[in-house]
């Protein structure tokens, strides 16, 4: 990402941003979730930034650099109607004036998220209700607002639509660059591939069975589980992955296949091709949230191949022959 012009990286969870800095990375690293209140002395160490929401966390951190000789930065956010995380817009001013009287810690900018947890997609008016928003704050409280951070990949569309975009300097983007998608409406990014991830999972069995609607079952988990609409003989494959290394609604079937559903550790789909051997693999196309979990899980093998250079591969935790994401 810092090859291709990212200006910086953000980071969700401060384990990572220390990662980050272990491997060398030297550029400016922002905790863009509000950091515990555990984690101040941490925080200020390893990020030169931090999105905030509560003035209690805020002072933690302004003590921190206090004791560090640092002063650390400050993005507030607000809530603008996703209903995650965000200060109330009438009350911004108080608390960006309460950041500014804080030895330690400097008001770097304001920020809002858009569709994630109510899926409020964002807008040009939402745009400039921002971009006011930093100019009340300015005007209440002095400071230059150096970043105005107008959400994430869902703002792709708007900000290359072409046209003004006020005060808007910042954009939070993962899910666009990685996987050349809008968030919003699923399509692709014009200019980006969708297939830079794959993950390739092994086969533990196979076998012909057929596959029923399941009916009368007390298991309320089962009613998210995708089955195959006939009751013909089906060859099931199933697979040494489960709802702990990845989201198996979020995997792209290949071509014949059908996922019948996942517990923790085994995936299952049908399939009319009884070819699939024992030790045979698998490749799937993954969404956001499958790609998330996948690339968190501990027991899964990520080999990152660069441009046929070399082969990066993390493997934290021993060998995993049997999930690769790749």
């Amino acid at each position: 990402m810092l090859d291709g012009g990212a200006a910086g990286l953000a980071e969700a969870r401060l384990s990572n941003a220390k990662r980050l800095r272990q491997a060398g990375i030297v550029c400016p690293i922002t905790l863009i979730r509000t950091p515990m209140l555990s984690q101040a002395d941490d925080v200020v160490q390893v990020c030169e930034t931090s999105y905030n929401t509560e003035i209690s966390v805020i002072s933690a951190l302004a003590a921190a650099a206090l004791r560090q000789n640092m002063v650390h930065g400050v993005i507030l956010m607000v809530e603008m109607g996703d209903q995650r995380e965000g200060i109330n817009p009438q009350d911004l001013g108080d608390v960006a004036q309460r950041v500014v009287d804080l030895p330690g810690v400097a008001l770097k900018g304001i920020g809002a998220n858009f569709a994630c947890l109510s899926g409020i997609a964002p807008t040009a008016a939402k745009m400039q209700a921002l971009s006011a928003l930093a100019n009340d704050v300015e005007g209440q409280c002095g400071p230059f607002i150096e970043t105005v951070s107008g959400g994430n990949s869902a703002n792709l569309p708007w900000a290359l639509e072409g046209r003004a975009t006020g005060r808007i300097n910042d954009l939070r983007l993962g899910e666009a660059i990685l996987l050349g998608v809008d968030p919003v409406t699923g399509d692709q990014i014009g200019g980006m591939y969708r297939d830079a991830f794959t993950l390739v999972a092994e086969v533990i069995e196979t076998d012909a069975k057929s596959v029923r609607p399941l009916v009368g079952s007390a298991d309320h988990t089962l009613a998210t589980i995708r089955l195959v609409p006939d009751i013909s003989e089906t060859t099931r494959i199933i697979f040494a992955i489960g709802h702990q290394d990845t989201d198996a609604v979020g995997l792209s079937m290949p071509a014949g296949t059908t996922l019948i559903g996942a517990t923790s550790d085994h995936l299952i789909i049908g399939t009319n091709d009884a070819t699939r051997c024992i030790g045979s693999e698998m490749r799937f196309g993954v969404n956001y949230s499958a790609l998330m979990r996948a690339m968190a899980a501990p027991d899964t093998q990520v080999d990152l191949q660069n441009g046929g250079s070399g082969k990066n591969t993390r493997n934290a935790y021993g060998p995993s022959k049997h999930l690769a994401l790749v």
